[in-house]
C-alpha cells in the first residue's frame, strides 16, 4: 500500500463528518459540514494528495482546512517528525476541526486570519494544500513556499501543481474541480 493509500486508511472520513452525516463517509462526493461547506469528496482529496507529494518530517500549511480531514491525513503523511497546520476562515469551523483533530500531536488548526492568506509566521513550508478555487496562484502563498516546495489548488476550476526552484515557478494542470471560492 502506498502512502496516500496508508494515510486514507488510517484518518476515517467518519471522525471529521457531522453526527447525523457520519453513515455517508463512504459517499464517494462532497458532504456538507455547515456554513456553506463541504467535505470534500475522497477521490479528489486522493488526487490531490498524490499531486502533492507529502514527504515524511516536512512543514506543510493546509488553507480551507474545513473538518480537519485533510490536516490529520496531511499529518498522517509528514509522521510525528513533520508539522501541519490548518487554517479555516469560519470560526465555528475552525473551532470544530481543532477538536477533530486533538490527539494528533504534529497538527493544529486555527482560525485564518481575514485580511492575510495562510499562515506566514510559522512558513516557509515545504507543501501547501488549498482547498479552495483561487482566481489565480496566490502571490501571498507562494511567498509562503519553500524552494524546492509543491502547492496543490484549483485554479479557476482547474487542478494545479505549483513547484518552486529557487525564483521559478513551473505549473502544471491536472483536471476540472468544482470547490467553493477561496476567501
Amino acid at each position: 500500500m502506498d502512502a496516500v493509500a496508508a494515510a486514507l486508511a488510517a484518518v476515517p472520513r467518519a471522525g471529521f463528518l457531522p453526527a447525523g452525516a457520519r453513515h455517508r463517509a463512504d459517499f464517494d462526493g462532497p458532504i456538507e459540514i455547515g456554513h456553506d461547506q463541504t467535505n470534500s469528496q475522497p477521490r479528489t482529496v486522493e488526487a490531490m494528495l498524490r499531486l502533492l507529494d507529502v514527504r515524511r518530517s516536512q512543514r506543510v500549511l493546509d488553507v480551507g482546512a474545513g473538518s480537519g480531514w485533510t490536516t490529520a491525513l496531511l499529518a498522517e503523511l509528514t509522521g510525528p517528525a513533520g508539522h501541519v497546520v490548518g487554517v479555516e476562515l469560519e470560526p465555528d469551523l475552525a473551532r470544530w476541526a481543532a477538536v477533530n483533530v486533538e490527539g494528533i500531536d504534529n497538527a493544529e488548526i486555527r482560525v485564518a486570519d481575514p485580511n492575510a492568506l495562510g499562515a506566514s509566521e510559522d512558513g516557509p513550508y515545504d507543501r501547501i494544500l488549498v482547498s479552495a478555487d483561487a482566481p489565480e496562484i496566490p502571490a501571498e502563498l507562494l511567498d509562503q513556499l519553500s524552494d524546492h516546495g509543491r502547492m496543490v489548488l484549483p485554479v479557476n476550476g482547474i487542478m494545479t501543481l505549483v513547484v518552486r526552484s529557487g525564483d521559478r515557478v513551473a505549473l502544471t494542470r491536472h483536471g476540472v474541480y468544482r470547490f467553493v471560492p477561496l476567501r
